[in-house]
């Protein structure tokens, strides 16, 4: 660690010094599945207690109104938990963002809800990498930096939602306002064990493809029916076939049919792309236009879109390259090494560089097996990556740029 100051020596002790590992396997305890609103809501406030260590306006924000598709095709509002925001220093000349979230994949019903230790500093649970490590070593990078001298120059916001793990819609909003006039933006989802940053990542879409047909007996007229399953798979497979080197499209399910002798008058296919770029995403969605439209004339049934495109590519351009670079550096001057690639995955990293904000998103715990009984954390990464998260913020306060 040559090249770092005695201010910043000072800011990273009392960094790696933070009690994270606590407050990991104690908020990692209370169940926040997307769904579990219960449980969010407990999760809020015991966020809002603890971001309340900051000088800043800690509230707790109300989701914006989203809704969704039953499988009988009806559209219904879903409910979603409230988000953390905290702002500190909005006046401050250098302006940055930070992001997590606080729900999992995890819920209420789900078996895997206890924490055990694998082995010696291996840490098994729900949420403890994705990303409950992320938002305990966020806070604690922040609380060092606010001891710093250089504190007064950097201003930031906060935002910790509720619903990243399906899709963010209720918080999308806020992230946005948040973004603006950001100069960059840290996000806190899990870096890989080795340590791996996400570089670009591809974006993705969300649909439900409402079909709606005739009945018809099976046996006796069936060719006055016209089969909303038939067609709802016809979609899937054109789809599907298109699929190729600049977008990936899964046709992920069919709800829909009924008795065997009656033709279904009705299906809900869902769908996922995966544009690699803005090109990519626009393609994409010209031909689910095309086959909808094909589908609907072929098969003589009507169709209703409902989605879209919620996380748009994610490139690695100048800007981003030169935040990486100065996340690099600073794990340089800590003893490491940070190097990054490519990804498939998305998160809010993806929305936030759509707002023209370099984003570096893998900020948080090193651990593995997310989204599964399997999900450990390091837990020798949180003092590990709380430092490199101090000295890249006071970095980019001494700099005021990236």
């Amino acid at each position: 660690m040559s090249a770092i100051s005695l201010s910043e020596r000072a800011v990273l002790e009392a960094a790696a010094d933070a009690p994270m590992l606590g407050q990991v396997e104690r908020w990692a305890a209370v169940n926040s599945g997307s769904r579990n609103l219960p449980g969010l809501a407990d999760m809020a406030g015991f966020l809002a207690d603890a971001f309340a260590a900051l000088p800043g306006d800690v509230a707790l924000s109300s989701p914006d109104e989203v809704d969704a598709v039953d499988a009988d095709g009806t559209i219904r509002i879903i409910n979603h938990g409230r988000h953390l925001h905290v702002a500190v220093r909005p006046d401050a000349p250098t302006q940055i963002l930070l992001t997590g979230h606080m729900d999992t994949v995890f819920a209420a019903s789900d078996p895997f809800q206890d924490l055990r230790w694998l082995e010696d500093g291996v840490l098994n649970g729900p949420g403890v990498a994705d990303m409950k490590g992320g938002i305990a070593l966020m806070l604690a990078a922040l609380k060092a930096v606010e001891a710093s001298p250089v504190a007064g120059r950097i201003g930031y916001e906060v935002v910790i939602n509720s619903d990243e793990e399906v899709g963010s819609a209720s918080s999308a909003a806020l992230i946005r306002r948040a973004a603006k006039g950001k100069i960059a933006a840290l996000t806190y989802e899990p870096a890989l064990p080795d340590g791996t940053l996400a570089g670009a990542r591809a974006g993705s879409g969300n649909f439900s493809i409402i079909v709606a047909g005739r009945s018809a007996h099976a046996g006796r007229n069936p060719e006055e029916g016209r089969n909303a399953l038939v067609a709802a798979a016809d979609i899937a497979l054109r789809l599907k076939n298109a699929s190729g080197a600049g977008f990936s499209c899964n046709p992920a399910r069919i709800d829909g049919g009924g008795p065997n002798n009656v033709v279904p008058a009705h299906a809900v296919l869902r769908v996922n792309f995966r544009p690699r770029t803005p090109e990519d995403e626009t393609a994409a969605a010209a031909l689910l236009d095309t086959v909808i439209a094909d589908v609907a004339r072929e098969h003589d049934v009507h169709i209703h879109r409902h989605g879209g495109f919620g996380r748009p590519p994610k490139p690695i351009d100048a800007g981003a390259a030169r935040l990486f670079g100065l996340v690099k550096q600073c794990g340089a001057d800590l003893g490491l090494p940070i190097s990054w690639r490519d990804t498939g995955g998305v998160c809010d990293g993806n929305n936030i560089a759509a707002c023209g904000v370099p984003v570096v998103d893998t900020m948080g715990a090193r651990g593995g097996s997310i989204h599964s009984a399997e999900e450990f954390l390091i837990a020798d990464s949180l003092p590990e990556r709380a430092q490199l998260s101090a000295l890249t913020i006071m970095r980019i306060a001494e700099r005021g740029m990236v």
